[in-house]
């Protein structure tokens, strides 16, 4: 199983990541603490249960252009 999150970088530069498949939420101030901290929710929300086998972090990237 592979867990596929959506993940916003915020005004400020911290990054939202949010499950696709389940309810699972989180944030970190920097790429590297976003990953510690999806890992750590992840290992939460399945602690009784089977973990999946890949997580995956789809940075969205969101544009606005102006037309002249």
């Amino acid at each position: 199983m592979e867990l596929v999150f959506s993940v916003n970088q915020e005004g400020d530069g911290g990054f939202v990541a949010e499950c696709l498949t389940h309810d699972i939420f989180t944030e970190g101030n920097s790429w590297e603490e976003l990953r510690s901290n999806v890992q750590e929710a992840v290992a939460g929300y399945f602690f009784d249960r089977n973990k999946p086998e890949q997580i995956r972090l789809h940075l969205v990237r969101d544009e606005v252009l102006a037309c002249a």
